[in-house]
């Protein structure tokens, strides 16, 4: 069911589109080859099981020795890990940002130094909507009145069309994130057949940050500000210590994931 509002102060009101119809244009990945979706499967049947807890540089050799084509690795910009470990053992790969037009001041100057240091293509994707359009079709701040179709459209969708040229994308997906996380794999088919690979999936908090202490790597600033999980900034808390990490994403709904993973 729609409802309208009158964004004019007078006159006739606009009606609003319903938040499940996503804005016209590109929503989803173009589909793989036969051939490149069954070696895709191939390798998750093979590997999965072995890749499983092995160490984050062993993983991206793997992908290095083994991925059919080329692989995007997507970036939060709540650190830079995957940019450096991308360096050293996938440099071909090109570094995937998701703008949603969100984010925090500070997420947006993490991503330029990291097209400045690391010498990767940085590709960044983009919603179909401004942040304006999204108001004025959907109706003001649709992130506090429907969340996911505010994900859906700002990262899900985003993500799908940009991995189209990709077998492959590296995610920072780590099992100490939270319970929703607690047995994901290092290496997995998603829904378009892609391989889904997680290099620091064993990985806890603290070994993530003496990965960035030890290699002086960019530091988002709000990860010392009490934000060890970071979204988007209207949707993002800061959560005491010891709580789980991702216990400030939207906070004050059940919504736990943005549907990416």
């Amino acid at each position: 069911m729609t409802s309208s509002i009158n964004l004019l102060g007078g006159g006739a009101a606009k009606k609003l589109r319903d938040p499940a119809v996503s804005p016209t244009g590109d929503h989803s990945t173009q589909p793989l080859s036969t051939e490149i979706a069954e070696r895709n499967a191939e390798l998750v049947e093979q590997w999965a099981q072995r890749l499983y807890d092995e160490t984050a540089e062993n993983i991206l050799d793997w992908a290095n020795t083994y991925a059919p084509g080329a692989i995007a690795v997507t970036m939060s910009m709540e650190n830079t890990v995957l940019a450096e470990l991308a360096g050293a053992h996938l440099p071909e790969a090109e570094l995937l940002f998701l703008d949603t037009g969100y984010h925090f001041d500070e997420t947006i100057e993490v991503a330029e130094q990291v097209d400045t240091r690391y010498s990767q293509r940085l590709v960044t994707a983009l919603p179909l909507l401004t942040r304006t359009g999204q108001d004025q079709t959907y109706g003001k701040d649709l992130y506090r009145s429907n969340p996911t179709a505010c994900c859906r459209m700002r990262k899900v969708e985003p993500l799908a069309v940009s991995l189209s040229p990709y077998v492959g994308w590296v995610t920072g997906l780590r099992r100490a994130d939270g319970p929703t996380r607690a047995h994901a794999p290092a290496l997995s088919l998603d829904g378009t057949g892609r391989l889904k690979i997680s290099p620091i999936i064993t990985w806890s908090l603290e070994q993530t940050e003496d990965f960035i202490v030890d290699n002086g790597l960019i530091r988002h600033p709000l990860t010392t500000r009490g934000y060890p999980s970071i979204g988007c900034a209207t949707c993002t808390l800061p959560v005491a210590e010891g709580d789980d990490p991702r216990a400030g994403r939207w906070a004050g709904n059940d919504k736990t994931e943005c549907g990416l993973h």
